[in-house]
């Protein structure tokens, strides 16, 4: 019987240390330097682990840095990206010294010149370029067609390397992209590496030289089996396949989802039965302010009754709050349900625990964890 009170996050920990061992074998192997995406998960104690593993930080707001600092995360290992950093934002990064800003507009590389001159500071900065590439993913979170607000356009390029011939106070080392999340068809990535090729050449051929190429993140996880561990090994090979880059020149990628996505599960329990005319809902303690995924993005998350069973019904699995769209799963197979069942909703671990709030002011959700108490379904 599980005795604590949900609902509740629960982390994996044991298999968090297997992705990321994992993560650092491929990354070794292909020569590429992986940040970890904080707006993923920046859970301490997860970002604790990650850091261990000598991964560096790819931080989108100044909250993010100073998390990723506070974790332990070195300045010199910090990327940050963002398509609206505030004044704020950039003086407490160049404070920090981080390695790199990816910029992404023209007049955002104005504004961070003249604040790195007003504190006497050089800002390392790479240009963000949207690649009109599509990710083959939900609209939601697809970011580098031309219809997206991110990353520098073609159409302003030659105005942002004309501006970094100009600027005493930026240093332009690199390039930027980031297609996407969710990404699970490597083609995806072979038609981005043919861009980056593209902008490569052009970058050098118009006297910026390029010593640091970031291909963003996107690498998606199965949501239908948590248990199939996501494949680094692929996701490097294509790019060292697909690329056509100068010796020497650094690459990088910036890894969430996959990383924790599926080290982490939430468990919630079953308030009320309730039947309707063509269905019956399970209740359940958790809601969408808990996770917000289903809600947000009708995304799928298999889930499964914590104590099992053999006969089997068809649920809608919903939530307290006050909104329709406070459903986890419709018409989803289960063992047979009743009050105070416990039901756990799986790979929770990328976009779970940072998206919860206290809509409806209700508590904030707490996390356990698999090295201080053990719960298995």
């Amino acid at each position: 019987m599980l005795e604590m009170n949900t609902p509740f996050y629960y982390y994996n920990t044991d298999l968090l240390n297997s992705n990321l061992n994992n993560l650092v074998e491929a990354s070794k192997k292909y020569g590429i330097d992986v940040h970890y995406a904080l707006k993923a998960n920046y859970n301490e104690r997860i970002l604790n682990i990650i850091q261990s593993y000598g991964l560096g930080a790819d931080c989108v707001s100044g909250n993010e840095v100073k998390r990723a600092v506070s974790c332990g995360f070195e300045g010199k290992d910090i990327v940050f990206a963002g398509v609206g950093k505030s004044d704020r934002e950039i003086l407490d990064a160049l404070a920090s010294d981080i390695f790199c800003f990816h910029v992404e507009s023209v007049q955002e590389l104005e504004v961070i010149n003249e604040l790195a001159n007003s504190v006497n500071k050089v800002a390392r900065i790479a240009l963000r370029l949207n690649p009109n590439v599509e990710a083959e993913t939900i609209a939601q979170i697809t970011t580098g067609t031309s219809d997206n607000k991110f990353g520098v356009h073609h159409n302003d390029i030659e105005a942002a390397i004309s501006g970094l011939k100009s600027m005493e106070n930026v240093q332009f080392i690199g390039l930027h992209f980031h297609i996407g999340s969710q990404i699970t068809n490597m083609n995806v990535f072979a038609n981005l590496s043919k861009k980056v090729n593209y902008y490569y050449d052009y970058f050098t051929n118009n006297g910026c030289d390029v010593s640091y190429i970031n291909l963003g993140g996107g690498l998606g996880v199965n949501y239908y089996d948590p248990t199939e561990a996501p494949d680094f090994d692929a996701y490097f090979k294509v790019f060292r396949d697909h690329l056509n880059l100068a010796e020497g020149v650094n690459l990088h990628v910036e890894l969430g989802r996959s990383v924790v996505g599926q080290c982490g599960d939430l468990y919630t329990r079953v308030l009320y039965m309730k039947k309707a005319t063509h269905k019956e809902f399970a209740i359940v303690d958790a809601g969408m302010n808990d996770f917000m995924r289903p809600a947000l993005y009708k995304s799928y998350h298999k889930i499964e009754k914590y104590t099992g069973g053999e006969a089997t019904k068809q649920y809608d699995i919903v939530g307290p709050i006050c909104e329709s769209t406070d459903t986890f799963a419709k018409d989803v197979e289960l063992p047979e349900l009743r009050r105070g069942d416990v039901v756990v909703i799986k790979t929770v671990g990328a976009y779970g625990e940072v998206l919860a709030n206290r809509y409806n002011l209700r508590d904030d959700i707490r996390a356990y964890y698999s090295d201080e108490c053990l719960v298995e379904v």
